[in-house]
């Protein structure tokens, strides 16, 4: 079977076998349950209760502060201690409402919904916006915005990301597994918001069980099809999976919507069947609690704010002691220096590993083998741009084409050098757009 791809691309050892063949399991967290205002692009959410309230599961207890933004949902029933500062997966300190669990999990009632048949796509939108649904599979953009284009008329294609290149995470996998019609639903429930799009199923072509359950369930539908595309990182970025399912090609100025798509990933779309059909508030998401260092590697449905130990305790607690633990995967996440961190609604996997691998690394001068050049997604040229961001020439690295990394790591992963490229690009980026954002 051909399988659809982009040019460049590596292919890293997968670890996917440590933790996809076991069903979802279930986490009912004790004691504090820390929700940061900050989970998602836009402003932060704002509290709407204050210390000493009980609060139910499934309450608001944060508004959301203008239309990029979203609010965010009790996960467990008790009493708020406090609002304050506390410390997230990225190293910053933010504003959280500090909830004491209960463990009674006594439920608010859930959003008022109707069938389907009888809503508007205004009804539609407005229930994934006040269900607190952003895209779970990394960046966290506010759904209802991405699903709120400037011409819907013009979009042509829904793409579920189903296609999880990332290294060791199986979330996504297990969901496509367990329950695939719900992700179908969900895909029908967004295609109702464009006239003219097709709904575009991309699995790697690494999961052939899934590619069966989904062509079965889709059999009779004709606005949805399965493309498979080829096993490879990172196929799931939003670029490359455009291109790969459609030949679309956009950049770093340009909205998947400017070429006529949208792109959410599997659990942003199991959300919104939950919200649109049964009503629910974005409460849960499903982690990938994996590595070496891991007794019994496996994905559970966590309650946001659940703190990451936790997850390490369901998991059958550590054969020893991790020299490295990453919040995410191991080509994107962040490397945790402390586990007393909440998770998110953008939390997708804890990654336990015995050995610190990339910490034994000594980078050597540049050797001119083109090896980053050949691997790199975005055709650009990581080695020039890494040296350009170290000597601090901005004008080189905008001239060439600095801005398009889309920072997947290939190059760092390729280097024979040991360069850490990736880093270097990923910090002139930041430091170019924060510049930007203070000058408009």
């Amino acid at each position: 079977m051909a399988a659809f791809t982009f040019k460049g691309g590596i292919h890293p050892y997968e670890g996917k076998e440590l933790s996809k063949d076991k069903p979802i399991g279930h986490i009912e967290p004790v004691g504090e349950m820390v929700y940061p205002l900050s989970q998602h692009i836009g402003a932060p959410a704002t509290p709407i209760v204050e210390a000493g309230q009980r609060v139910l599961k499934g309450q608001k207890i944060a508004e959301a502060n203008g239309f990029v933004s979203v609010p965010i949902y009790a996960s467990v029933s008790g009493t708020v201690k406090s609002i304050e500062k506390r410390l997230i997966v990225t190293g910053d300190r933010v504003d959280s409402i500090i909830i004491e669990n209960d463990g009674m999990y006594e439920e608010a009632p859930p959003m008022n919904v109707k069938p389907v048949a009888e809503m508007t796509k205004e009804d539609i939108l407005t229930l994934i916006r006040e269900a607190g649904i952003v895209g779970m599979g990394g960046a966290g953009f506010p759904t209802h915005v991405k699903l709120s284009p400037k011409e819907p008329d013009k979009i042509n294609y829904v793409i579920a990301n189903c296609s999880e290149c990332e290294p060791y995470l199986t979330s996504d996998y297990r969901r496509m597994m367990e329950v695939p019609e719900r992700l179908v639903a969900g895909l029908k429930i967004i295609l109702l918001l464009f006239d003219h799009a097709k709904g575009i199923l991309a699995v790697e072509d690494n999961k052939p069980d899934c590619i069966r359950k989904l062509k079965e369930l889709v059999i009779d539908e004709p606005r949805i099809s399965v493309k498979v595309v080829k096993t490879k990182y990172p196929q799931g970025s939003e670029r490359q999976l455009i291109y790969a399912t459609t030949k679309r090609a956009i950049n770093s100025s340009m909205l998947p919507a400017d070429a006529g798509c949208i792109v959410n990933n599997v659990d942003t779309i199991c959300a919104v069947f939950s919200a649109v059909i049964e009503g629910h508030p974005l409460m849960y998401r499903v982690v990938t609690v994996t590595g070496d260092a891991i007794n019994d590697p496996r994905n559970f449905i966590v309650p946001i704010g659940t703190n990451y130990a936790q997850l390490i305790d369901a998991a059958g607690g550590l054969k020893t002691e991790p020299e490295k633990i990453v919040s995410g995967g191991p080509m994107m996440g962040f490397a945790l220096f402390d586990i007393n961190v909440p998770v998110t609604k953008t939390s997708s996997a804890l990654l336990c590993m015995t050995k610190d691998e990339v910490s034994k690394w000594k980078p050597q001068s540049c050797i001119k083998c083109g090896k980053c050049l050949d691997v790199c997604p975005s055709r650009l040229m990581p080695s020039k741009l890494a040296d350009f961001a170290e000597n601090g020439d901005r004008e080189k690295f905008e001239k060439y084409y600095g801005m398009e990394c889309v920072e997947c790591g290939s190059c760092s992963y390729t280097c024979p050098a040991k360069r850490q490229l990736v880093q270097s690009i990923k910090y002139m980026r930041r430091s170019i757009l924060a510049d930007r954002k203070k000058n408009k």
